[in-house]
């Protein structure tokens, strides 16, 4: 059975990098690569304040481009690179989406970018929950 990486791409820079360190090890290794992009909800208070909704539609129509382009990323990938590969598009939190389809693809290991937000050393990122989960080998890329 091949191994498995696991990487969680959001669209931003470092989880850009952390995808493409995530292909080029999975190409080096040859294993399976499972990308997975979690479409976060859109805030309890944005549908509060917005009754007529296009904060929300906008909020969704970010989600949709950055899934777009994410497809359009691994399909390439899959034709250029031979990679076995597949994007996963879940809703929800992204700790708890990120384990739960690591445990399903039982991953050997994650990929994760560094959070660039300020409020994370405080509340602690999404790598700092996976690192401390301590179910995989998880790599933070900067």
């Amino acid at each position: 059975m091949r191994a498995t990486i696991l990487v969680g791409v959001d669209g931003t820079t470092s989880s850009l990098r952390a995808a493409a360190y995530a292909v080029g090890l999975a190409r080096r290794q040859q294993c399976r690569l499972v990308a997975v992009y979690v479409r976060a909800r859109p805030a309890g208070m944005l549908s509060l304040v917005d009754t007529g909704g296009a904060a929300t539609t906008n909020v969704i129509d970010a989600h949709d481009a950055v899934e777009l382009q994410l497809r359009t990323a691994v399909e390439q990938q899959l034709t250029d690179l031979s990679l076995d590969a597949r994007l996963v598009v879940r809703t929800g939190e992204p700790f708890t989406e990120l384990a739960t389809v690591a445990d399903q693809v039982q991953a050997d290991s994650v990929i994760v970018g560094r959070s660039a937000s300020a409020w994370h050393r405080f509340a602690g990122s999404v790598a700092v929950r996976l690192v401390r989960c301590g179910r995989w080998p998880v790599t933070v890329v900067p």
